[in-house]
């Protein structure tokens, strides 16, 4: 794994960790970050040892979005400049949407602008009941744009028109009401539900989970007519891999899969 200077990448086990690690301004983007953290999960995605990413962040806060003092850089370099520079965050959010390992989210504290992103990107999220969210873009005269599509995915269109618009903050709980997070708890609950969700994972056939979250984005275009030749052609694929006998054949046997430890 590379060094970071903006991050806590760690490993247990065949659980990769990644920890935003600027806590002093509450894990706020900047260059290095955005840059550091399309990185790790590039290389989670390549790393054969790893089979599930958290994403959390170290101190008091998830994120606080992006770096007020480095969005004010951005703004004064050229345009194209200031265009590559919003297409890098860009892209470090598709980095996490589209690692083939599934990424669980931990938010607690503030998960606010590009926090909200992030839990967005995330394949589940969890967070404490009292962590704080909010597109707040507006409030500061700019939009929730590279985000605006994770976002969307999770909440629909119909609750952004609020949210984005108004830039008003809500807790745990709505977040869960509205289909951001997957689960809020209370605080000292929250690290029982992230170990909970990784041994789900750790228990599914890692194949089959990779193929699983590109089967949503293949399918979630399609109509019910135009989607039956593709997943016959999926299933009739997969259910004949080394992975699926395996899971099969343990299943009957009564005994666990290979990739159970």
């Amino acid at each position: 794994m590379s060094s970071y200077q903006t991050l806590d990448v760690g490993r247990d086990g065949p659980v990769l960790h990644i920890r935003l690690n600027r806590p002093d301004v509450r894990n706020a983007f900047n260059g290095a970050l955005v840059e550091e953290l399309q990185l790790a999960f590039r290389e989670a995605d390549q790393d054969a040892e790893a089979r599930v990413v958290v994403l959390s962040g170290n101190g008091k806060s998830f994120s606080a979005g992006a770096d007020l003092a480095w969005m004010q850089q951005q703004a004064a370099l050229s345009p194209e400049d200031n265009e590559r520079g919003a297409e890098r965050m860009a892209r470090m959010f598709l980095s996490i949407a589209r690692c083939r390992k599934p990424v669980v989210g931990r938010m607690h504290g503030h998960a606010l602008g590009g926090g909200t992103g992030l839990t967005a990107a995330v394949d589940m999220a969890f967070c404490s009941e009292d962590c704080v969210f909010g597109l707040t873009e507006v409030k500061l005269g700019i939009v929730p744009a590279v985000i605006s599509p994770y976002v969307m995915q999770k909440i629909g269109a119909g609750r952004a028109r609020t949210l984005f618009l108004t830039g008003e903050r809500f807790d745990g709980k709505e977040a869960m009401r509205i289909g951001l997070v997957h689960k809020a708890v209370p605080e000292g609950e929250l690290d029982g539900v992230v170990q909970k969700a990784v041994g789900e994972l750790l228990s599914a056939g890692p194949l089959a989970v990779a193929s699983a979250k590109e089967l949503i984005r293949a399918v979630a275009p399609l109509t019910l007519e135009e989607a039956i030749p593709m997943t016959s052609k999926w299933i009739a694929a997969l259910r004949a891999t080394p992975e699926a006998r395996e899971g099969m054949g343990a299943f009957l046997d009564k005994r666990k899969a290979n990739w159970v430890r």
